[in-house]
């Protein structure tokens, strides 16, 4: 017997191709989709989608939920959206890995205007740790990406400085480190201290760790390259995705406001891209 059967839906199945009618069969980890008659098939639960569309669940790639999702673990706002996978540790704030909890608490006193604050005590310091408060205890999936921030913080310090070679080297380890843990890349919010911080090279070279195990560059761009043209923050984060030779993708990637510039520069920058063989993608928010 089926565990859920789900008929009269239109399919979306997010391939690109037409929608269609047809029925969801969902039997243990399995689900499949059958076209034609089910009246034969007995499943425990069945719903009748008539007038609704069945499709995938959403992916959010730009998720600032992942603290405030450890005190409110059925995630309403989100779930009710048909989100259930999500992207946490955007825009360069991820909250591991930090060398003590003193660190970890002043970063996340610092940044909690965008990423709020978990339920105390904060009992985690590593990656592989805070990946495992989400396991069996919240609603969606959670993908972790790790922030330039914590990482510049373990080598470097809070302070605006250039790193020196064996900072770097540091900063690499701990970013080879938080990939083997399950990292799926690394990210920057380069209007945000201190991963602002770093300059292009070393971001580069960051990337380079993560691209080498199967990693990519996920970044809100520097604002105050704007001054060189109107295109230069996304100019550079496609240098930094060619120095490491990292796949790159570019969020907030929209006009500024009515009339500056026009969204053909934007599309040509990442089709040419593209063009030149690089793996580029972006998101509009």
């Amino acid at each position: 017997m089926l565990n859920l059967l789900i008929t009269n839906g239109l399919i979306i199945d997010g391939s690109g191709s037409p929608g269609f009618f047809a029925s969801v069969l969902v039997e243990g980890d399995k689900v499949s989709v059958l076209r034609g008659d089910v009246s034969h098939l007995e499943a425990e639960r069945v719903i009748d989608a008539t007038g609704m569309v069945v499709c995938p669940g959403f992916i959010d790639l730009h998720s600032h939920t992942g603290l405030t999702i450890l005190g409110e673990p059925h995630h309403d706002p989100k779930v009710r959206q048909g989100v259930t996978t999500e992207l946490v540790g955007i825009d360069g704030m991820s909250h591991s890995p930090f060398k003590t909890r003193e660190e970890l608490e002043r970063y996340i006193w610092q940044d909690s205007g965008l990423n709020g604050y978990p339920p105390l005590p904060t009992d985690w310091l590593t990656v592989a740790e805070q990946l495992d408060k989400y396991d069996n205890t919240v609603a969606v999936n959670i993908a972790y990406i790790l922030g330039n921030s914590p990482v510049r913080i373990w080598s470097v310090g809070w302070n605006d400085r250039p790193a020196s070679p064996e900072e770097l080297e540091d900063m690499k380890s701990v970013v080879r480190e938080a990939m083997e843990e399950g990292a799926w890349g690394i990210s920057t919010g380069l209007d945000y201290p201190p991963g602002s911080y770093a300059s292009t090279s070393e971001l580069a070279e960051l990337a380079g760790v993560a691209a080498r195990l199967g990693g990519h560059y996920h970044t809100h761009t520097r604002a105050s390259l704007k001054s060189n043209g109107l295109m230069a923050p996304w100019e550079e984060a496609l240098d930094i995705g060619r120095g490491g030779n990292c796949p790159v993708h570019l969020t907030h990637y929209r006009q500024g406001a009515a009339g500056v510039g026009s969204h053909l520069d934007y599309l040509g920058l990442v089709e040419n891209a593209i063009d030149d063989g690089m793996d580029v993608t972006f998101d509009c928010y």
